[in-house]
Protein backbone atom coordinates (compact mmCIF):
# COMPACT_ATOMS: atom_id res chain seq x y z
CA UNK A 1 0.00 0.00 0.00
CA UNK A 2 1.73 3.18 -1.26
CA UNK A 3 1.75 6.08 1.96
CA UNK A 4 -0.34 9.44 1.47
CA UNK A 5 1.60 12.65 1.90
CA UNK A 6 -0.10 15.36 3.38
CA UNK A 7 1.28 19.20 2.27
CA UNK A 8 -0.07 22.14 4.61
CA UNK A 9 -0.86 24.62 3.10
CA UNK A 10 -3.19 26.53 4.87
CA UNK A 11 -0.70 29.24 6.58
CA UNK A 12 -1.33 32.72 6.33
CA UNK A 13 2.06 34.21 5.34
CA UNK A 14 1.56 36.33 8.02
CA UNK A 15 5.98 37.43 7.52
CA UNK A 16 6.29 36.54 3.73
CA UNK A 17 3.46 39.42 3.21
CA UNK A 18 1.78 36.98 1.01
CA UNK A 19 0.63 33.23 -0.62
CA UNK A 20 3.77 31.90 -0.28
CA UNK A 21 2.92 28.17 -0.95
CA UNK A 22 2.13 29.22 -4.80
CA UNK A 23 4.66 31.64 -5.31
CA UNK A 24 7.14 30.32 -8.19
CA UNK A 25 10.87 29.80 -7.61
CA UNK A 26 11.75 27.16 -9.72
CA UNK A 27 13.66 28.66 -13.51
CA UNK A 28 10.50 27.19 -15.14
CA UNK A 29 8.20 29.13 -12.72
CA UNK A 30 7.88 26.08 -10.24
CA UNK A 31 6.68 26.14 -6.59
CA UNK A 32 8.22 24.57 -3.75
CA UNK A 33 5.10 22.34 -3.53
CA UNK A 34 5.87 21.24 -7.14
CA UNK A 35 9.53 19.87 -5.89
CA UNK A 36 8.28 17.83 -2.97
CA UNK A 37 5.96 16.39 -5.19
CA UNK A 38 8.25 15.38 -7.68
CA UNK A 39 10.35 13.97 -4.78
CA UNK A 40 7.23 12.08 -3.42
CA UNK A 41 6.43 10.69 -6.86
CA UNK A 42 10.23 9.36 -6.94
CA UNK A 43 9.96 8.07 -3.25
CA UNK A 44 6.91 5.84 -4.13
CA UNK A 45 4.16 7.55 -2.84
CA UNK A 46 0.60 7.83 -4.30
CA UNK A 47 -1.15 10.12 -2.93
CA UNK A 48 -1.28 13.87 -1.62
CA UNK A 49 -3.99 15.69 -0.21
CA UNK A 50 -3.48 19.85 -0.02
CA UNK A 51 -4.25 20.91 3.86
CA UNK A 52 -5.79 24.65 2.24
CA UNK A 53 -8.78 27.25 3.20
CA UNK A 54 -11.54 26.77 1.41
CA UNK A 55 -10.56 30.35 -0.51
CA UNK A 56 -7.31 28.80 -1.68
CA UNK A 57 -9.18 25.43 -3.69
CA UNK A 58 -9.34 26.97 -6.73
CA UNK A 59 -5.80 28.32 -7.26
CA UNK A 60 -4.75 24.95 -6.37
CA UNK A 61 -6.28 22.93 -8.26
CA UNK A 62 -5.64 25.17 -11.35
CA UNK A 63 -1.90 25.02 -10.93
CA UNK A 64 -1.51 21.48 -9.83
CA UNK A 65 -4.68 19.55 -11.09
CA UNK A 66 -3.91 18.97 -14.63
CA UNK A 67 0.25 18.41 -14.26
CA UNK A 68 -0.63 15.51 -11.52
CA UNK A 69 -3.04 13.80 -13.74
CA UNK A 70 -2.04 10.21 -14.27
CA UNK A 71 0.96 10.48 -12.05
CA UNK A 72 -0.48 11.19 -8.04
CA UNK A 73 -3.90 10.61 -7.12
CA UNK A 74 -5.16 14.39 -5.55
CA UNK A 75 -7.14 15.37 -2.58
CA UNK A 76 -8.07 18.36 -0.79
CA UNK A 77 -9.12 18.90 3.08
CA UNK A 78 -10.28 21.95 3.77
CA UNK A 79 -8.62 23.79 7.78
CA UNK A 80 -11.45 25.71 8.56
CA UNK A 81 -11.62 27.45 12.51
CA UNK A 82 -14.47 25.55 13.40
CA UNK A 83 -13.35 21.95 12.24
CA UNK A 84 -13.16 19.90 15.07
CA UNK A 85 -13.90 22.03 17.58
CA UNK A 86 -16.47 20.75 20.63
CA UNK A 87 -19.96 21.99 19.25
CA UNK A 88 -20.39 23.37 22.82
CA UNK A 89 -17.99 25.90 22.81
CA UNK A 90 -19.74 27.62 20.10
CA UNK A 91 -18.38 30.14 17.47
CA UNK A 92 -14.64 30.62 16.99
CA UNK A 93 -13.37 33.85 17.60
CA UNK A 94 -10.31 33.91 15.40
CA UNK A 95 -8.72 34.74 12.08
CA UNK A 96 -5.58 32.61 12.27
CA UNK A 97 -5.89 28.83 11.88
CA UNK A 98 -5.22 26.57 15.06
CA UNK A 99 -1.98 25.09 13.93
CA UNK A 100 -0.36 22.27 12.02
CA UNK A 101 -1.38 19.91 14.46
CA UNK A 102 -4.98 20.52 14.02
CA UNK A 103 -4.48 21.02 10.18
CA UNK A 104 -3.49 17.27 10.39
CA UNK A 105 -6.42 15.96 12.07
CA UNK A 106 -8.58 18.09 8.99
CA UNK A 107 -6.93 15.39 6.76
CA UNK A 108 -8.59 12.69 8.91
CA UNK A 109 -11.24 11.59 6.90
CA UNK A 110 -9.01 12.01 3.65
CA UNK A 111 -6.16 9.29 4.73
CA UNK A 112 -6.41 5.73 4.90
CA UNK A 113 -2.66 4.28 4.83
CA UNK A 114 0.66 5.44 6.45
CA UNK A 115 1.08 8.78 5.70
CA UNK A 116 3.25 12.03 5.59
CA UNK A 117 3.32 15.12 6.92
CA UNK A 118 5.21 18.22 5.23
CA UNK A 119 5.19 22.37 5.03
CA UNK A 120 3.89 23.58 2.11
CA UNK A 121 7.20 26.14 2.05
CA UNK A 122 10.13 23.85 2.92
CA UNK A 123 12.04 22.25 0.42
CA UNK A 124 13.12 18.81 1.87
CA UNK A 125 15.08 17.17 -0.82
CA UNK A 126 14.66 13.17 -2.01
CA UNK A 127 16.52 11.68 0.15
CA UNK A 128 14.04 12.91 3.02
CA UNK A 129 10.92 11.24 1.25
CA UNK A 130 12.81 7.93 0.46
CA UNK A 131 13.54 7.63 4.33
CA UNK A 132 9.90 8.33 5.11
CA UNK A 133 8.28 6.26 1.99
CA UNK A 134 10.74 3.19 3.48
CA UNK A 135 9.65 3.66 6.96
CA UNK A 136 5.87 3.69 6.06
CA UNK A 137 5.99 0.87 3.69
CA UNK A 138 8.05 -1.25 5.61
CA UNK A 139 7.40 -0.91 9.71
CA UNK A 140 4.21 -2.40 10.85
CA UNK A 141 4.28 -0.79 14.31
CA UNK A 142 0.82 1.21 15.03
CA UNK A 143 2.45 2.81 17.70
CA UNK A 144 5.88 4.11 16.22
CA UNK A 145 5.68 7.03 13.80
CA UNK A 146 8.86 8.82 12.79
CA UNK A 147 10.55 12.25 11.86
CA UNK A 148 13.49 13.63 9.51
CA UNK A 149 15.54 16.05 11.73
CA UNK A 150 18.21 18.49 10.57
CA UNK A 151 21.08 19.68 12.16
CA UNK A 152 19.76 23.30 13.00
CA UNK A 153 22.87 25.06 11.39
CA UNK A 154 21.46 24.00 7.62
CA UNK A 155 17.70 25.67 8.44
CA UNK A 156 18.36 29.40 9.17
CA UNK A 157 17.84 32.13 7.64
CA UNK A 158 19.53 35.34 7.31
CA UNK A 159 16.78 37.54 7.12
CA UNK A 160 15.68 37.09 10.66
CA UNK A 161 14.66 34.64 13.54
CA UNK A 162 13.31 31.11 12.38
CA UNK A 163 10.67 28.89 14.55
CA UNK A 164 11.95 25.65 15.15
CA UNK A 165 11.52 22.08 17.04
CA UNK A 166 14.42 21.47 19.19
CA UNK A 167 14.53 17.91 19.37
CA UNK A 168 16.62 15.44 21.73
CA UNK A 169 17.31 11.96 21.11
CA UNK A 170 17.58 9.17 22.79
CA UNK A 171 20.77 6.52 21.82
CA UNK A 172 18.73 3.77 19.72
CA UNK A 173 17.36 6.65 17.93
CA UNK A 174 13.80 7.51 19.29
CA UNK A 175 12.72 10.68 19.93
CA UNK A 176 12.72 11.95 24.15
CA UNK A 177 11.49 15.42 22.95
CA UNK A 178 10.55 18.53 20.63
CA UNK A 179 9.95 21.64 22.02
CA UNK A 180 8.73 24.78 19.66
CA UNK A 181 11.50 27.52 19.72
CA UNK A 182 9.78 30.46 18.11
CA UNK A 183 12.93 32.71 17.92
CA UNK A 184 16.36 31.08 16.57
CA UNK A 185 19.06 32.92 14.92
CA UNK A 186 22.65 33.17 14.53
CA UNK A 187 24.38 36.12 16.70
CA UNK A 188 26.46 38.76 15.00
CA UNK A 189 28.57 39.03 17.43
CA UNK A 190 32.74 37.75 16.33
CA UNK A 191 31.84 34.52 18.61
CA UNK A 192 28.89 33.51 16.49
CA UNK A 193 26.45 31.37 17.92
CA UNK A 194 23.21 30.07 17.23
CA UNK A 195 20.63 30.52 20.22
CA UNK A 196 17.13 30.86 21.18
CA UNK A 197 15.44 33.82 22.78
CA UNK A 198 13.32 32.90 25.97
CA UNK A 199 12.22 36.47 27.18
CA UNK A 200 15.44 37.88 28.06
CA UNK A 201 17.44 34.80 27.98
CA UNK A 202 19.40 33.35 25.66
CA UNK A 203 20.07 29.88 25.22
CA UNK A 204 23.30 28.68 22.88
CA UNK A 205 22.50 25.68 20.42
CA UNK A 206 24.91 23.18 19.03
CA UNK A 207 25.12 23.56 15.63
CA UNK A 208 24.27 19.99 14.61
CA UNK A 209 21.62 19.78 17.26
CA UNK A 210 18.67 18.49 15.11
CA UNK A 211 15.54 20.16 14.63
CA UNK A 212 11.83 19.25 13.37
CA UNK A 213 11.33 21.25 9.80
CA UNK A 214 7.63 19.55 10.11
CA UNK A 215 8.45 16.31 8.16
CA UNK A 216 6.49 13.62 9.81
CA UNK A 217 5.50 9.84 9.47
CA UNK A 218 2.71 8.85 10.80
CA UNK A 219 0.28 5.51 10.81
CA UNK A 220 -3.24 6.10 10.74
CA UNK A 221 -4.20 4.90 14.34
CA UNK A 222 -2.90 7.83 15.38
CA UNK A 223 -6.31 10.28 14.19
CA UNK A 224 -8.16 9.26 17.45
CA UNK A 225 -5.31 10.62 19.69
CA UNK A 226 -4.76 13.48 18.07
CA UNK A 227 -8.49 14.76 17.46
CA UNK A 228 -8.50 13.99 21.59
CA UNK A 229 -6.07 16.02 21.98
CA UNK A 230 -7.06 18.94 19.93
CA UNK A 231 -10.60 19.01 22.19
CA UNK A 232 -9.05 19.69 24.97
CA UNK A 233 -6.74 21.85 24.06
CA UNK A 234 -9.50 24.18 22.34
CA UNK A 235 -11.63 23.93 25.22
CA UNK A 236 -9.03 25.43 27.16
CA UNK A 237 -7.82 27.35 24.82
CA UNK A 238 -10.84 29.05 22.65
CA UNK A 239 -10.73 32.34 24.38
CA UNK A 240 -6.92 32.88 23.19
CA UNK A 241 -7.02 33.75 19.44
CA UNK A 242 -2.90 33.13 18.68
CA UNK A 243 -3.35 29.89 20.94
CA UNK A 244 -1.87 26.92 18.18
CA UNK A 245 -2.02 23.70 18.75
CA UNK A 246 1.56 22.24 16.96
CA UNK A 247 2.51 18.71 15.79
CA UNK A 248 5.52 18.75 18.50
CA UNK A 249 2.70 19.36 20.73
CA UNK A 250 1.07 15.96 19.47
CA UNK A 251 4.33 14.24 19.22
CA UNK A 252 4.83 15.22 23.05
CA UNK A 253 2.07 13.80 24.45
CA UNK A 254 1.67 10.85 22.56
CA UNK A 255 5.31 10.00 23.96
CA UNK A 256 4.67 11.32 27.62
CA UNK A 257 1.33 8.79 27.42
CA UNK A 258 3.05 6.30 25.99
CA UNK A 259 0.71 5.75 23.49
CA UNK A 260 3.26 6.44 20.88
CA UNK A 261 6.96 6.58 20.04
CA UNK A 262 9.12 8.16 17.43
CA UNK A 263 11.96 7.05 15.58
CA UNK A 264 14.22 10.07 14.05
CA UNK A 265 15.57 9.96 10.70
CA UNK A 266 19.24 12.37 11.12
CA UNK A 267 19.23 14.27 7.52
CA UNK A 268 22.19 16.52 6.67
CA UNK A 269 20.95 17.64 3.67
CA UNK A 270 20.83 21.59 3.46
CA UNK A 271 17.03 22.30 3.86
CA UNK A 272 15.94 25.53 2.52
CA UNK A 273 12.75 27.08 2.59
CA UNK A 274 11.31 31.04 2.83
CA UNK A 275 10.33 32.69 5.81
CA UNK A 276 10.62 36.32 4.56
CA UNK A 277 10.44 37.85 1.45
CA UNK A 278 14.39 38.52 1.46
CA UNK A 279 14.28 34.32 1.58
CA UNK A 280 13.05 34.41 -2.19
CA UNK A 281 16.36 35.08 -4.20
CA UNK A 282 18.77 32.41 -1.60
CA UNK A 283 16.14 29.69 -2.94
CA UNK A 284 15.80 30.90 -6.40
CA UNK A 285 19.50 30.34 -7.00
CA UNK A 286 19.46 27.10 -4.93
CA UNK A 287 16.90 25.29 -7.05
CA UNK A 288 18.87 26.57 -10.28
CA UNK A 289 21.94 24.90 -8.84
CA UNK A 290 20.02 21.49 -8.03
CA UNK A 291 18.76 21.78 -12.07
CA UNK A 292 22.12 22.54 -12.89
CA UNK A 293 23.55 19.28 -11.37
CA UNK A 294 20.86 17.52 -12.16
CA UNK A 295 19.51 16.74 -9.24
CA UNK A 296 15.87 17.71 -11.18
CA UNK A 297 15.39 17.21 -15.07
CA UNK A 298 15.53 20.98 -16.96
CA UNK A 299 11.35 20.54 -16.47
CA UNK A 300 9.65 18.84 -13.50
CA UNK A 301 6.68 17.95 -15.47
Amino acid sequence: MQPTLLILAAGMGSRYGGIKQLDQFGPNGETIIDYSLFDAIRAGFGKVVFIIREELRQDFEEVFGEKLAGKLEVDYAIQSLNSYVPAELGAVNRTKPWGTGHAMLCAKNHTHTPFAVINADDFYGLEAFELISDFLTTNTDDQLHAMVGYEVKNTLSENGSVSRGVCEVAENGNLISVIERTKIYETGSDDKRIVFEEGENLTPLSPDTPVSMNFWGFKPTVFPLVQHQFESYAIANIDSPKAEFYIPTVMTNLIETDTGHCKVFRSRSEWFGVTYPDDKPTVQAALKKLHDEGAYPEKLW
